[in-house]
Order: C-alpha cells, then structure tokens, then sequence
C-alpha cells in the first residue's frame, strides 16, 4: 500500500474516532447549562451521558464484530454516516427527550474504536502496526481531554448546541473521505452475527451499566438498582452459555480465554475505574468554592485549563509509546502507564491545597493513560486472529467502559457519602479517600499487568486456525484455550 494512502488512511481513522472520543466528554461540564436551556430536571439531563454510555457499550463489540464479517470499511463508512447524523439531530434537539434520542444515535459511533484498529492492522505493514496503533491511542486518549478542556470556550463563545455543530462538519467530510480513499480490507471472518448472542450481550451491559450510572440517584439497595443486578447475573450466564453453544459466536470465548487477553482485559477494568473517575470528578473538585475548605472556585474553562496539564502530556506519552514499544515492549509500557495512574492518585490523595499540585498530578496521570492505552490496543490486536480483531478490541473498550461506570459510582459513594451543612457540598475527607480508592485500583492494574505474557510465538495458532503475527507478544493456545 502506498505511503501516501496509508497516512490518509490513518488521518480519516484518526479523527473519526478522536471525535467520537471528544463526544463521550465535550457534553459533562455543560450539563447544568443545557438543563436550563431545555426546562428539565438534574436527573433526566444525566441521561445525556448514560444514553451515550449504554449505547456505545452496545454497540461497540457488536459492530465490531459485523466489520469483521461484512468489511471494515463499509461498515465503517455507515458508522460515520450516523455518527454524523446523531450530532445533527442534537444539535438541532428541540427538547431533551430529543437530546437523549440523538446520544443514543452517537453512541453508535463507539465501533469506530475497533473498525480503525482492524483497519490498521489489515492494511497497514508490519513495522507500521505498532507504531500507528500507538498514534491512535493518543488520538482517542486526548480526544477525552479535548473535550473537557474545550467544553467551556465553546459554550461561553457560541452555544452548547455548537458542541454539537462542529463535529457535523467535521465527521460528514470524514465520511465522504473514508468512501472514496480508505481501502476496503480483504480480511473476513467466516460465518455470520449471532444474534441471540447480541441481544443477550446488550441485555446484560444494560442492565449491568444503568444501575451502576444511576445508582446515586436511586439508591443501591432500591429494588431497581437490585433487580436490573440480578438481571444482569442471569443474562449474562445466559450470553455465555448462548456464545459456547454458537457455530459462529458473536465473541469467541476461547479467544477471551486466551492470557494475553484476559490479563490485558483485567488491566483495562481496574484502569478505566480510576481515569473515568478522575475524568469526572477532578474538574468538580476544582470548582468547589474554597469556602468549602478546598477546591478553587474555578469556571467550568478554568477547571477545563487545570486539566490541560493532562491532555498534553497523553498525547506525547502515546505517541512515544509507539517509539518505545519495540524496545521495552507492551507489557512493560502498560505496568508503567497503570503505576503513574497510581502514583498521580496517591499524590492527589496527599497534596490537593495549591492549583499546580493539582496539575502536575494531572500531568502525571495523563503520561500513564497515554501508555496504557497504546499498550493495551496492541496487545489485543496482536494477540487475537485477524478475523476476530473489531470484537475483541470492542471487548477490551467496552470493559474499561465498565471499570469506568463502577470506579465513577464508587467514586461518588464515597465523595458524597457526607455532606457540609447548609451548603451541601463534600468534605474534603471524601476526595481524600476516593483519589486513595483511585490509587489502589491503578495499583492493581499495574500487577495485573505483570501477568501478561511476553514470549513471542510466531508458530502458534490461534483459535480460529489463523496464524499468529510474527511480532506479537502472544502466548502459544493452549489445549484449555482450545476449549
């Protein structure tokens, strides 16, 4: 493939799923502005974000797997096409039933995820793999903190309806890209969607991911929050059994069997509890007014501004990462991004008084994400048959998904477990002990990065029959892998 196309190629990638990234958190410090411009309640404009959430976890794996089967490509394309149309419908959104219908329609746009890196790995050379794996994963890891730090300009200068308005332009002229110069992949799974296995997978991330979403406002022992638990348990057995009894499973479980999947899949869970909860509570914690004894007081774009420190610094670390991967490796990289997630954690546990301290935790924790998140891209891409790349990487982003939900809702429980009299906001203790919680769960991550394995195989087979990448950090199947 031509140079020249292959960085086209990875420009369109690049910024479709950096835009979508951008989305997931452009809309959270505009919140209370568009519940006074649509005339609803706190409670109903959160579902701006759990429509979001819900949608992407669903749709992410399931489409993933369908650009296996059907081409990357198209699907693609089709997926940018609605992302496009999703933004449009939002931004024109005449009320919030509306809003919410159109975050549903975006949150499609989370196969983006996988599709690019399929692409990537298809279409792409051997030496090229790494290294652009590498770039997208800065890309879609600063894509988030592009939101939250561009969120207030954009809402001071225009509109809240101009977060919306920017990306149409910008996802519409990506599509009509992708359509006439990205390649279509030659690689295509066998068989087709299972889809008894999708609707039970969507039954149980539902069910599963509402509660813990809105957990805060109902209560965790309200028989909501309780019976869409126990939903999720029977579904979810109900989805593994359903998988390991399809000719054409929708996720190969022996392939989420496989070490270098599931240590790196754990890793993602305990990681993405502690960078969604320091996403969503680190600009609120800057906006507390220091009358409360803590926080700053600051504007929705100055605590966007503290956490520029991090975006910068996710950037370059993922960029770099795709340098130093073929020296260091990617399990190496991905212990040392989960332990500067710990130590920015611990740090911030210790020393939140004075805004720079607050900004270099965030500098730090800004390097780990960028590391572990190229890291985490190509060890599942390189460790799963080419025909099973979309749904495994989808997997991979959908459990961090999941850590994410559950370290936010945690992370909730404990800040807001007590509350200062008549003001109603936090005690210091609380962020105290949730950026401690934060530390251990990164902790965590780090050695459960340790269990990855590093020796290469580049006989072994896999699974589907499909021979290993050559470069891969992979571990030989094993007869229990082969089910």
């Amino acid at each position: 493939m031509p140079q020249k196309s292959t960085r086209l190629t990875f420009t369109v990638l690049a910024t479709g799923a950096g835009v979508f990234s951008m989305l997931q958190s452009l809309i959270a410090p505009a919140l209370p502005t568009v519940q006074h411009a649509l005339h609803t309640s706190q409670s109903t404009a959160t579902w701006v974000m759990t429509a979001y959430l819900l949608s992407a976890s669903v749709f992410t794996p399931i489409l993933g797997r369908v650009g296996d089967l059907v081409g990357k490509k198209r699907t693609l394309v089709a997926v940018l096409v609605t992302l496009t149309l999703g933004c449009l419908l939002a931004a024109l959104a005449p009320s919030i039933g509306v809003l919410i219908v159109a975050r549903v329609i975006q949150g499609i746009g989370g196969a983006l995820f996988p599709l690019s890196f399929g692409i990537i790995r298809d279409e792409f050379t051997a030496s090229e793999v790494g290294p652009s794996i590498s770039n997208l994963s800065a890309v879609i890891a600063a894509g988030g903190g592009v939101g939250i730090v561009a969120a207030g300009p954009i809402v001071s200068a225009l509109d809240y309806r101009w977060l919306f308005w920017l990306p149409v332009g910008i996802v519409a002229i990506t599509a009509l890209i992708a359509f006439r110069y990205v390649p279509e992949s030659p690689s295509r799974a066998e068989g087709r969607v299972n889809w008894l296995g999708a609707v039970l997978l969507s039954g149980w991330l539902v069910a599963l991911l509402l509660p813990l979403s809105q957990a805060t406002q109902w209560g965790w022992t309200s028989g909501r929050a309780l019976g869409l638990f126990a939903a999720a348990v029977v579904l979810f057995a109900l989805w593994l059994t359903a998988e390991a009894r399809s000719r054409h499973p929708l996720i190969d479980l022996r392939i989420m069997r496989l070490r270098a999947v599931w240590t790196t899949n754990t890793a993602g869970l305990l990681f993405g509890a502690g960078m969604y909860s320091i996403w969503s509570f680190l600009p609120g914690f800057a906006q507390t007014p220091r009358a409360a004894g803590y926080g700053f007081g600051a504007s929705v774009t100055g605590a966007g501004l503290l956490m520029l420190p991090m975006l910068v610094a996710m950037f370059l670390s993922g960029v770099l990462s795709g340098r130093l991967e073929p020296m260091v490796g990617a399990k190496r990289l991905l212990t040392a991004g989960a332990a500067l997630g710990a130590v920015a954690c611990g740090s911030l546990a210790a020393w939140h008084g004075q805004q720079w301290q607050v900004a270099f935790a965030a500098g730090i924790f800004g390097l780990g994400i960028g590391l572990a998140f190229a890291s985490m891209a190509n060890l599942i891409v390189r460790s799963v048959p080419a025909e099973q790349t979309g749904a495994a990487s989808g997997m991979n982003a959908n459990i961090r998904t999941i850590g994410g939900s559950i370290g936010a809702a945690v992370t909730s429980v404990l800040v807001t477990s007590r509350l200062q009299q008549p003001s109603g906001l936090p005690y210091a203790s609380g962020y105290t002990h949730a950026f401690s919680l934060l530390a251990v769960l990164c902790l965590a991550a780090a050695l459960a990065a340790l269990l990855v394995p590093v020796h290469r195989a580049a006989t072994a087979r896999h699974t589907a029959g499909v021979p290993a990448p050559a470069p891969a950090e992979a571990e030989p199947v094993t007869s229990a892998a082969r089910g």
